[in-house]
C-alpha cells in the first residue's frame, strides 16, 4: 500500500511576514501601479480622439484588467513585484511552487475582497497564527521573507 500523496505544508516560520513589511511592499507597488494606470489612461486617449473616457462601465473593468495583468505578470514570473523585491518578500503557493495565472487571479480577486471589507482582509494578518491574510488563504498562496545569504 503506497502512502497517500499529500502536499508538504509550507515552512510556517518562513511564512510569518508581518503587517508593516507587507504594507511597505503595498505602498511601493501602489506607486508603480498608479504610473501604469496613468499610461493605460493615456492609451485610451489615443482611441477616443484625445477625449477622456468617463463611462464607468468601460473604465472600471479596464483599470481592473490592467491592474491584474500588472500584478499577475510579476507574480507568475518570479513571485516578486518591485515592492516585494524591495522588502525581500516572495510569493509562493502553499506547496512552495511558482504561482500560475489561476493562483494570480484568485489572489487578485481575494485582495479586492480584502480591500472591499475596509481592509479587514489585510488586517487579518494580525490575528492569524500563521500571519496569513484573507487573500493568502483564498488563493492558497503566502509570502516568505527572504533573508540575505550569510557571507
Amino acid at each position: 500500500m503506497s502512502p497517500s500523496k499529500k502536499t508538504k505544508p509550507p515552512n510556517i516560520e518562513a511564512s510569518k511576514v508581518g503587517f508593516f513589511r507587507r504594507f511597505g511592499a503595498i505602498f511601493y507597488d501602489t506607486l508603480l501601479l498608479l504610473a501604469v494606470l496613468f499610461l493605460a489612461a493615456a492609451c485610451l486617449l489615443l482611441f477616443n480622439n484625445g477625449e477622456a473616457v468617463t463611462a464607468k462601465i468601460i473604465i472600471i473593468p479596464y483599470y481592473l484588467i490592467v491592474s491584474f495583468i500588472f500584478f499577475g505578470w510579476f507574480w507568475t514570473r518570479d513571485g516578486q513585484t518591485a515592492g516585494l523585491k524591495t522588502w525581500k518578500l516572495r510569493l509562493k503557493t502553499m506547496d512552495g511552487q511558482r504561482l500560475t495565472w489561476h493562483h494570480a487571479l484568485m489572489r487578485f480577486l481575494g485582495a479586492l475582497l480584502s480591500w472591499s471589507l475596509l481592509g479587514m482582509g489585510f488586517l487579518w494578518v494580525l490575528f492569524d497564527k500563521n500571519h496569513y491574510t484573507l487573500h493568502d488563504r483564498l488563493s492558497k498562496t503566502y509570502l516568505v521573507f527572504e533573508k540575505a545569504p550569510d557571507k
